[in-house]
């Protein structure tokens, strides 16, 4: 009956508001830009929610949130740290899903490169509009019957920066929302950007389990992984993700809007949009470099993004760990980039204070930590703390095992794909400029990715079209950030597979 268990917190919400026969429980609908009021309103009448909620994005929407979660059992307190919490999803549902990705244009060669007849693109995948409509048709209506809808305003990059854009996502998961509110910029000020028609990226998820269920729900975690389906439409700015509840494939700010939604709308508009974290390097002169690095998820972007230098006199800084959007300044010719995110999504294993103490200082308070381990007393564990953490501590794996921590080696505490979802604001070395809307100078590009052997560690390119073409030939071993098994080499031109 949790779908008719409505918290006294919800119901102190409780307007008058309908849209059609929908309640609004928090929000007023009426003052969204009509546009956005058009576009819910469709929304409304394909989903069908028992009702919707429009997010502020404020510390007491997130308190709300998190203690109806806990009490559902979706997330458990970590105890050791300040507001920090823990989540274990159905074991089915761990990864991006890039066999189930599709971009849908009318021109096939829009979206992927040309390749014999019969013979599988290896870079995308693409899907004709009315073969796509077929499948939406099969899964959308009533998506959400007995859920909430909730409605997020947010902003890639810093509200109103002429270098950000805005999305709308609406979804049937409330961890999406507090994950999101980390990601991205989540206000009520996006309402007044949107005011006089202006373009937004719009964005449906559902996890594809309208209730009453129909199937077994593990761990609290909703999901639908034999229907599960993410396709992006670039002419229309559009997303649309159903039956995963996880990471990139839900929290539709990250890849989804930031790199191929966003992609296509810098080919329009003449910038980039890039996978590619962005630091700082200054010398014991006191000069001072930016730099972005292209890498593949999970080849340790977020590991040199916030590098301790073992130079003396070198200060690294940080702006951004995993995307950057870039584009030459109009007046001076200088290319500029900011980090689109507020957050860092990190892969936890390998992660400890040898290897990226920044990130451990980064994630100790206000973080979301998926598919990790915990330990007896309420903290975190994962598979590269053996140092910091003593032999004989009791361990709860992500799937609820129980061990003490050195007994067994063939214990694994942690999905590979586990992840911390942190503010970026928190971390210790994160650059005073971070947030500038004016973005920082580019002064060198890095490309690379994982490959244990067969090429140099570091190669530096002739000349620029040189440098294009190395970037163009990348390959980098399959990581746990998709759905791979096994240590194949994959092409990733770019590392914007």
């Amino acid at each position: 009956m949790d779908d008719v268990n409505v918290s006294f917190a919800e119901v102190h919400y409780v307007t008058i508001q309908k849209v059609g026969n929908v309640p609004v429980t928090k929000g007023d609908f009426q003052s969204i830009p009509l546009q956005i009021q058009s576009w819910l309103a469709q929304m409304i009448q394909l989903c069908t929610p028992r009702a919707v909620y429009i997010c502020d994005g404020s510390d007491e929407e997130a308190e709300i949130i998190t203690h109806k979660l806990v009490e559902r059992g979706t997330l458990t307190p970590l105890t050791k740290y300040e507001n920090c919490y823990i989540c274990r999803t159905d074991p089915r549902d761990v990864a991006r899903v890039e066999s189930k990705t599709f971009i849908v244009t009318d021109d096939k060669y829009a979206s992927i490169p040309h390749s014999r007849e019969g013979v599988q693109c290896v870079l995308g995948q693409w899907m004709a509009p009315n073969d796509m409509k077929k499948e939406l048709d099969e899964r959308l209506p009533g998506c959400m019957s007995g859920r909430m809808m909730y409605v997020i305003p947010f902003s890639m990059g810093p509200i109103g920066s002429p270098l950000s854009k805005i999305g709308v996502q609406v979804t049937d998961s409330n961890y999406v929302l507090l994950s999101m509110r980390v990601m991205t910029r989540v206000s009520p000020l996006i309402w007044k950007h949107l005011q006089h028609g202006e373009e937004f990226v719009k964005c449906l998820h559902s996890m594809g389990v309208p209730r009453p269920h129909t199937q077994k729900v593990i761990n609290n975690w909703p999901c639908n992984p034999e229907k599960l389906l993410i396709c992006h439409f670039p002419d229309i700015r559009k997303v649309i993700s159903y039956g995963s509840g996880y990471g990139g494939n839900s929290l539709l700010g990250k890849k989804c809007f930031a790199l191929r939604i966003a992609g296509r709308i810098a080919y329009d508009e003449g910038w980039l949009a890039e996978h590619m974290l962005i630091m700082s390097v200054t010398n014991p002169q006191g000069e001072e470099k930016f730099i972005v690095a292209a890498f593949p998820s999970a080849c340790g972007k977020t590991n040199l993004a916030m590098l301790t230098p073992s130079i003396p006199g070198y200060t690294v800084r940080v702006v951004g760990d995993d995307i950057a959007w870039m584009r030459f300044d109009k007046q001076t010719g200088e290319l500029r980039a900011i980090n689109p995110e507020a957050g860092f999504f990190g892969v936890a294993p390998g992660t400890n204070m040898k290897t990226n103490p920044n990130a451990i200082l980064t994630c100790l308070k206000n973080s979301i930590f998926t598919n990790v381990g915990e330990t007896a007393d309420g903290g975190f564990y994962w598979e590269g703390l053996e140092d910091e953490t003593p032999a004989g501590t009791e361990i709860i794996s992500w799937t609820g095992e129980r061990y003490k921590l050195g007994e067994d080696k063939t214990k694994k505490s942690s999905h590979p794909n586990s992840r911390f979802c942190c503010p970026a604001r928190q971390c210790p070395i994160i650059h005073d400029k971070w947030e500038h809307p004016d973005g920082v100078p580019i002064s060198a590009i890095i490309f690379g990715g994982r490959r244990p052997e067969g090429v140099p560690l570091v190669i530096e390119s002739l000349n620029w079209k040189h440098g294009v073409f190395l970037a163009s030939q990348l390959k980098s071993e399959t990581t746990a950030a998709a759905e791979h098994t096994g240590k194949q080499i994959m092409h990733d031109p770019f590392a914007m597979r």
